[in-house]
């Protein structure tokens, strides 16, 4: 395995959440870009780190979330 790629066991264990829940957040659309090549489904690093950087929150972030809804 390339270590530039994740296969989805791999990113699920990265986000210690489960191999199902990696799948029904790609059937939504949430997650990182991935890659599908014949039957296999990659995630390249890159697009992870991406998404992650993205996906940080500070504690102000959800103060200031929290004010908009009241």
């Amino acid at each position: 395995m390339s270590s530039t790629h994740l296969s989805t066991e791999q990113l699920a264990a990265r986000w210690d959440v489960t191999v199902d829940t990696i799948e029904r957040w790609r059937s939504e659309g949430i997650g990182p870009r991935f890659l599908k090549v014949t039957r296999a489904i990659r995630y390249r690093l890159s697009d992870v780190e991406a998404f992650e950087d993205v996906s940080v929150r500070s504690p102000q972030d959800a103060a200031a979330s929290k004010g908009a809804r009241a």
